[in-house]
């Protein structure tokens, strides 16, 4: 097996690709549209012939195809790099089409040499275009969540910028970040009518669509949450502390499951004291180390039908990784609710989850990418060269804070489906 998987240069596909790009768009993704301000597109355009290290959030399958397309608009194509396991999906087919329109593949868990030494040729090259996520995985399912940027994301940069200036030591690199988001642009009526049958669908299974019956639609979805909770309680073995609240009660869930498949995985020096989205990301990348039989001396023997539960299980744990209660009762934006009826449905029916290259929104969707403000990775190097750990701190603060305040800003782009009063008159009852 091949473990590093670089580009492909294939001119005619990405030709093809950017032909049929909004028929396929809709197709692939049911996204009608993407909306970019003209004067971002201008700035983009001037990037043309320099080099340029962008930066965007990647919570679902949706983001890579939006990277193409601002390639389109740049006349250039950006390179960017995909977990390796993607390269697999429909029996292989999806990375031999992402490799033609620039992705390569990257290893998490072990220290990918062949992947970093890509990146660093592709910043270093005077017209060099590299798009990182990074977020990077479990893709959290959530377009209003940043998740906790992967180390080493800025260092990526700061050794690209090194490698530029051994070719010309004036040379610079261009960083700029967006945020991307995804409207459903659905009537209202259409978006109730749907939510309501699959919500009931979900309570017939739990044996509780009579008892909601009459309730409003938002305490429906949290009593939903609630019971599916309590099961996953029954099923782990943890204590139903009822006075402790939904986020506490969740987060012990979360931590029992990480911590059965750990056992399952037989993962070496694995810290249950670790937060569980790390947990989460180690577990994810040994699982994804088994499945490729990666040559690692390091790694126990597990028999195929060990991983492959091992996989459906880390899957599985994923539905419960980000879930916070005031997430839809504080917005409950139709794009949040059908977040969590995502999660609902792959807990009850075992379906992928959305995010992890699931089937994509049933209802038609426009993209809007938001975009701050560029500047060179120069500015972001200590005066003192040798304290680089301080360059790579401070280039990721202030690369997060940037990303969560386009994050802010797009939250206008979307309404709730309630009124204030029903949303408090919610909460007054779940109290």
């Amino acid at each position: 097996m091949r473990y590093f998987l670089p580009p492909v240069d294939n001119r005619f596909l990405p030709w093809l690709a950017s032909k049929l790009y909004f028929p396929l768009l809709k197709a692939l993704q049911n996204i009608r549209g993407v909306v970019i301000r003209e004067e971002d597109i201008a700035q983009l355009r001037k990037f043309k012939n320099e080099r340029l290290l962008f930066f965007t959030n990647h919570p679902t399958t949706a983001e890579p195809p939006l990277v193409f397309y601002l390639g389109r608009l740049l006349g250039q194509r950006f390179k960017f790099m995909a977990s390796r396991q993607v390269f697999n999906w429909q029996g292989g087919l999806i990375g031999w089409f992402i490799r033609r329109i620039g992705a390569y593949s990257v290893i998490a868990g072990v220290p990918d040499r062949d992947a970093m030494k890509l990146t660093r040729k592709i910043l270093s090259e005077p017209e060099g275009k590299l798009v990182i996520f990074p977020e990077g995985e479990p893709t959290s399912g959530e377009v209003d969540t940043l998740m906790p940027f992967q180390p080493g994301v800025a260092q990526l940069g700061l050794w690209g910028l090194e490698d530029a200036r051994k070719i010309d030591p004036n040379a610079d690199i261009n960083v700029w970040y967006g945020f991307m988001k995804f409207v459903i642009i659905s009537p209202r009526e259409k978006i109730l009518h749907d939510l309501n049958k699959s919500l009931t669908r979900i309570e017939k299974k739990l044996g509780v669509a009579e008892l909601n019956r009459d309730k409003h639609l938002l305490h429906r979805f949290l009593t939903v949450g609630r019971l599916l909770l309590e099961q996953a309680e029954r099923d782990f073995n943890v204590k139903a502390e009822v006075d402790k609240g939904f986020d506490y009660r969740i987060g012990r869930v979360r931590h029992a499951m990480l911590d059965r498949l750990a056992e399952e995985l037989r993962a070496a020096n694995f810290d249950p004291n670790e937060d569980a989205i790390r947990k989460w990301r180690r577990l994810f990348a040994l699982v994804e180390l088994h499945q490729l039989k990666y040559p690692d001396p390091k790694l126990p023997k597990l028999d195929s039908k060990t991983i492959k539960k091992a996989h459906r299980d880390a899957v599985f744990v994923f539905d419960f990784i980000v879930m916070k209660r005031d997430y839809i009762l504080d917005n409950p934006t139709p794009e949040r609710l059908y977040e969590w009826l995502d999660r609902y449905e792959s807990y009850m029916f075992k379906k992928i989850p959305r995010a992890l290259g699931g089937v994509p929104s049933h209802l038609p969707r426009r993209a809007h990418i938001l975009f701050g403000k560029p500047y060179k990775m120069s500015e972001v190097l200590t005066a003192d060269r040798k304290d680089r750990r301080a360059s790579v701190e401070g280039f990721t603060n202030r690369l997060r804070n940037d990303m969560q305040k386009l994050l802010d800003e797009a939250q206008s782009l979307t309404q709730p489906l309630f009124s204030k009063e029903e949303i408090l008159a919610v909460k007054s009852k779940i109290q």
